[in-house]
């Protein structure tokens, strides 16, 4: 380490080193980790919403209740949501006096809408919130008609 004037140290850095840095770019722990739960890391997660979850009509119990029981914690929203679907959690990290950032990355478009996180490491081992249906909710679409199915109905209803 070397002394710097007015007390503290700088890490040894070489020529080697700024110009790595000047290249690439600084270096990042677990880029992948990190692009995926939208800029965070997985250990400082206290709940995670995927897309699909966040677009739903209501706001998840559970996402209220962590944002409740975790007042020192932010939220991190998926920029690439549409501000429809933000606006109900913007709204609920308002209310619970929250901090909130909507996170932007056009090189990568995570799985993740939206995190309930710290600024260090939490490790709760489940973070995900998976939504059970029942067998009358699940709706299927209905079965596409080939090619000759549809030239064969046209010609049937004459």
């Amino acid at each position: 380490m070397v002394e710097r004037e007015g007390g503290g140290t700088l890490p040894n850095k070489n020529v080697d080193d700024y110009l790595q840095e000047g290249i690439y770019g600084k270096k990042e722990l677990k880029p992948e980790e990190r692009k995926r739960f939208l800029g965070t890391l997985r250990e400082r997660v206290v709940l995670a919403l995927t897309q699909a979850q966040v677009m739903e009509k209501n706001i998840y119990p559970e996402a209220e209740q962590a944002m409740k029981a975790n007042p020192q914690a932010y939220i991190l929203i998926n920029g690439n949501l549409d501000f429809s679907y933000q606006i109900k959690y913007i709204k609920a990290a308002n209310k619970h006096g929250l901090k909130y950032t909507i996170v932007n990355n056009t090189e990568h478009n995570s799985d993740i809408g939206l995190l309930i996180a710290y600024d260090h490491a939490v490790d709760k081992p489940e973070i995900f919130i998976s939504r059970k249906t029942t067998a009358g909710t699940v709706s299927k679409k209905p079965a596409r008609k080939g090619l000759f199915q549809k030239i064969k109905s046209v010609f049937s209803k004459s």
